[in-house]
């Protein structure tokens, strides 16, 4: 690595030195506690995967340039010289970890891994060597977002041709519009997906429940957080929040989504509107009696996998366990206390990398396949579009006999007018 390269490469790691992050650098004492916090290690046993090896890459580098000590005696302060090797090493700490938070929870410290390894995706994506489809999904998603009006007929006849399949949800009468567009004064956007999969049972709770909502024109993910590019973060979540200010709408509902939630509810700053996720939603539907269900829709055992985005780093946890208790007699919780959760082993643009990480996220998360096995359920539901995905592929692989569901699909294939 030349000189330049390792100047600009430091100028991004200082531009990361806030008063938190610093306290993350500097008081792990190696005290072991968050080892058997990570899935990976306790899926694979391999000593790298444990939350604090990881964040010693991190830490060496600090002390090797911004710290007086491994600048004037490098050999005595641990400290780490950054080379290509180094971002090597930055590459399999960062794409290894899923982000997931298990392991602040049980640091003493609350020491942030997945804030430390932000450090680490940084400085690849200013070396050129983050993983090239994160940032292609990301630029996509950016340049959409400039030239909206170039799609916005394709859209809005794309979201005309899904009615029909929300009326099949829902028969009755849904109001000026099946699956409204661009409402001044609503009261909810919802922001979706791409994919029918993230609408169709959404306008259905959503035209059960007599809400005056309104369909976002862009999609919730945020390929600009998976990669970990601030600028791209921000201007993928600034378009939803413009929209929602032009709008004038009272609510932010962001759909099956663990990172979107997260980002649009923890990074928006102050705004005339709330955030929620849409299990938040359907919880205070059943609360207020908006909607009502077929409780003997699913006559089978029910357990819930907690997305870490949303359960343990935004909070919603009794809302998903509300929403099945009115669903089922037989809800089996895979833990007494969803903070402890095991990670599915897909976050971090692990699910968006595909078949290049599949191997990997496997073995990974064999500790979830056990979790889940233990229940002895039929269905696993979730609420988050990656995890889906990855319980989808552990079920396939560890034969967890599952079938793995959206929790708003199943509310909404259980929803009745009495």
């Amino acid at each position: 690595m030349d000189q330049k390269t390792r100047n600009e490469l430091l100028k991004l790691f200082k531009s990361k030195l806030n008063e938190a992050m610093r306290l993350y650098l500097e008081t792990c004492t190696r005290c072991g506690v968050c080892t058997e916090a990570c899935h990976v290690y306790a899926s694979t046993g391999q000593v790298k995967h444990i939350a604090a090896y990881r964040s010693e890459i991190i830490r060496r580098l600090y002390k090797k340039y911004f710290k007086i000590r491994g600048k004037l005696w490098p050999s005595l302060s641990e400290s780490k010289e950054l080379t290509d090797v180094a971002l090597e090493e930055l590459f399999e700490a960062a794409y290894s970890c899923t982000g997931c938070r298990r392991c602040m929870v049980y640091c003493p410290f609350g020491i942030d891994t997945q804030m430390l390894m932000s450090i680490a995706k940084l400085l690849l994506i200013g070396a050129n060597t983050e993983p090239e489809i994160l940032t292609l999904l990301a630029d996509t998603s950016v340049e959409k977002g400039k030239s909206i009006d170039l799609f916005k007929e394709g859209f809005l006849q794309g979201i005309k041709n899904l009615e029909k399949e929300v009326v099949k949800k829902w028969k009755a009468e849904a109001g000026d519009s099946v699956i409204p567009v661009d409402v001044m004064g609503a009261d909810i956007l919802y922001v979706a997906l791409a994919g029918a999969h993230s609408i169709i049972p959404a306008a259905a709770i959503f035209n059960a429940a007599g809400e005056n909502w309104t369909l976002s024109f862009f999609e919730a993910v945020n390929f600009g957080a998976f990669v970990g590019d601030p600028t791209k973060t921000k201007l993928i979540l600034d378009r939803i929040i413009n929209e929602a200010l032009r709008l004038k709408v009272k609510e932010v509902c962001i759909c099956e989504c663990g990172t979107a939630f997260r980002v649009m509810k923890q990074l928006s700053g102050k705004q005339p509107f709330k955030v929620s996720s849409i299990t938040e939603v359907h919880a205070r539907y059943f609360k207020e009696g908006r909607i009502k269900i077929d409780p003997g829709k699913f006559n089978t055992a029910i357990t819930y996998h907690d997305p870490c985005q949303l359960a343990r780093n935004a909070g919603v946890m009794d809302e998903p366990r509300y929403i099945l208790s009115q669903m089922t007699k037989d809800f089996r919780d895979m833990t007494p206390d969803p903070t402890y959760n095991w990670c599915c082993g897909g976050g971090g643009g692990l699910v968006a990398l595909g078949d290049e990480t599949i191997d990997f996220r496997m073995k990974s998360a064999r500790v979830k396949a056990d979790q889940v096995k233990k229940t002895e359920a039929r269905i696993l539901a979730t609420a988050c579009e990656n995890c889906h995905s990855q319980l989808s592929d552990l079920n396939d692989h560890y034969k967890m006999n599952v079938e793995v569901k959206f929790l708003s699909s199943m509310i909404a294939d259980a929803l009745v007018s009495e």
